[in-house]
């Protein structure tokens, strides 16, 4: 049968209409022509008749096989597009218009953390990421998505997982570039004893590791693992979220920045290990709040260290079960909130009611982003602008910043 692909899907699928409804064809953009056996909504053995103009020679050997990229055959501009269409049809999808401005993509080859699946074989060990939709393990060694500092450290990650993994089971390497060097948390290995211990700091120290985690124990610390946020070094605790690369959390920065712009008090919601906190303290006082203790106790020891910064006053607060309350924000001139994807519904219901008069949203899923926006607008706040940033390039991932104000 042939078909001829009229969209993209979500998760970067070509659309065809088939004579029952959609057909869903991996690899495929819009405009191509493509023939293939029909077997339900899914065209197998596709072959492109005719290839659209935006597509292109993947940069990455690895792009046919390897799970980690699904958009390395789409131009740019399309890809550009296709992610701020998803944007704008969620908001749609709430009855919700707003000004999307250009995109802004990570380059090639940024991303600082990634989290690498490893086994042992017979004759030594395999690094990479899962095919698409399988557990077959793919060997990235020309990855053109990793920064050059963790494709260097692919020599140490090799040393961690044949001291610590088996043949029988699958490892996750967590890796993260820090000023100190790598800093790796590994999931999936064996028991710890006194001797896998010593090893694992051998090959740390061997190997020019900043830190090795093994499960919840640091079983290496050569040097903290600092970020810098602003003018402040922090030390996230093993495997805390950091933003994707250092370019798209500049990105973003710079949209929060905006977003707030002259406020002298601040509240950030979500606030991690302090990502736009202690940034935004080198002009305002900031109420941080977040879930997880470490993170806050990383951000305060931050801030403490640093110096020449407005005062930073952190809370370990559940914002899910535990909102801040409208009273709460009483004197506050701005709020950033920076939810999971799961989105923020509880924290939004108090923010809407909060009379707050600009906040800046941070989100990594555009459906709960515009479920939240929803409920913001119906409070009598209105969409200035939508800032999309694409940190993970050749994924299906949007991420934005908006700002509204009542």
């Amino acid at each position: 049968m042939k078909l001829t692909i009229e969209r993209l899907g979500h998760l970067g699928d070509g659309i065809a209409q088939g004579p029952d409804g959609p057909v869903y064809v991996p690899g495929m953009l819009p405009g191509e022509e493509i023939e293939g056996e029909l077997r339900g909504d899914s065209l197998q053995g596709a072959k492109i008749v005719t290839p659209s103009a935006d597509r292109v020679k993947p940069p990455c050997s690895h792009a046919r096989t390897c799970g980690g990229c699904l958009m390395q055959h789409a131009r740019d501009s399309l890809v550009a597009d296709w992610k701020l269409g998803i944007v704008r049809g969620a908001l749609s999808g709430q009855g919700l218009e707003a000004v999307l401005r250009p995109i802004v993509t990570s380059p090639p080859k940024s991303r600082r953390r990634a989290t690498l699946a490893a086994r042992r074989t017979k004759g030594g060990t395999m690094i990479g990421f899962h095919a698409r939709g399988s557990d077959l393990l793919i060997p990235v060694p020309n990855c053109q998505l990793l920064h050059p500092d963790l494709m260097a450290a692919m020599p140490a990650l090799e040393a961690l997982v044949l001291a610590g993994g088996s043949r029988t089971a699958e490892l996750d390497l967590t890796v993260t570039r820090s000023l100190a060097g790598p800093d790796v948390l590994v999931k999936g290995g064996k028991p710890l004893d006194a001797d896998l211990r010593l090893n694992l700091a051998r090959i740390a120290e061997a190997h020019g590791l900043s830190r090795v985690t093994w499960e919840d124990e640091v079983v290496a610390l050569r040097a903290a693992p600092m970020q810098r946020f602003g003018k402040a070094l922090v030390a996230p605790p093993p495997g805390a979220f950091l933003q994707a690369t250092a370019e798209g959390e500049a990105a973003l920065l710079t949209a929060v920045r905006e977003a707030v712009g002259n406020a002298s008090r601040i509240t950030d919601l979500f606030a991690g290990a302090g990502t736009f906190t202690l940034p935004l303290a080198d002009q305002a006082d900031i109420h941080a709040l977040e879930g997880d203790a470490a993170m806050i106790a990383a951000l305060d020891k931050g801030w403490r260290q640093a110096g020449g910064l407005h005062r930073v006053t952190a809370e370990t607060r559940d914002l899910f079960r535990r909102p801040l309350e409208p009273d709460e924000f009483k004197g506050v001139q701005a709020a950033v909130i920076d939810p999971p994807r799961a989105g923020a519904e509880a924290q939004v219901a108090t923010l809407a009611r909060s009379k707050v008069p600009v906040i800046a949203m941070v989100s990594c899923n555009p459906v709960t982003f515009a479920r939240d926006a929803r409920v913001l607008v119906a409070a009598g706040y209105r969409i200035d602008w939508v800032q999309v940033v694409d940190q993970f390039r050749w994924s299906a991932h949007v991420e934005l910043v908006a700002r509204f104000s009542l």
